[in-house]
């Protein structure tokens, strides 16, 4: 057992926060300047009214596009979609509209932000509040729609990687 007094380094807390496994998700805005963010700091807020959040750094693109959009989609990418996890989560990727030439998506009809073809579920919101989170703007939306895709399991992060939950047999789920 690893017993730690106070708070690690920052390296430190990464790896302890790394313990809770994660859904990762794909947030999206459209518009003129259209922009895609892996994120797997997303959760459900309340039922009425209907909010989500996600957490994005001050210093991501995604920071500013999701501002000046007020409007934004969010993908629950299923447990093959690694790769587009990955790209979304490259600094070194193309900005704009070419960042999804990689990957097929569908214009969300309620946002217009793009949404990941293959996806568990769609989310389209349109940005209810946010909040300061230190280095992070806690973004809450109001959902607009949610689609429920297929029935595969989703793509999860656990200790700093990309893991799949191993298939439960159909009559053991509710």
């Amino acid at each position: 057992m690893i017993v730690v007094t106070g708070l690690p380094d920052r390296a430190g807390l990464r790896t302890t926060f790394g313990t809770f496994a994660t859904g990762i998700t794909v947030v999206t805005v459209g518009g003129a300047r259209p922009h895609g963010m892996t994120a797997n700091s997303f959760t459900t807020v309340s039922l009425d009214p209907a909010l989500v959040l996600v957490c994005v750094g001050h210093d991501a693109i995604m920071h500013e596009a999701l501002a000046e959009n007020g409007r934004f989609g969010v993908s629950i990418l299923a447990s093959g979609q690694e790769e587009i996890a990955r790209h979304f989560a490259d600094n070194r990727r193309p900005l704009g509209s070419s960042q999804f030439d990689f990957v097929p998506w569908v214009p969300g009809p309620d946002s217009g932000a793009p949404l990941i073809d293959g996806a568990v579920a769609h989310y389209e919101c349109e940005l209810w509040r946010g909040y300061d989170g230190g280095d992070h703007t806690i973004f809450v939306g109001r959902l607009l729609s949610v689609r429920r895709c297929n029935e595969e399991d989703v793509l999860i992060y656990l200790r700093g990687r990309f893991r799949q939950l191993e298939q439960m047999p159909r009559d053991l789920v509710g």
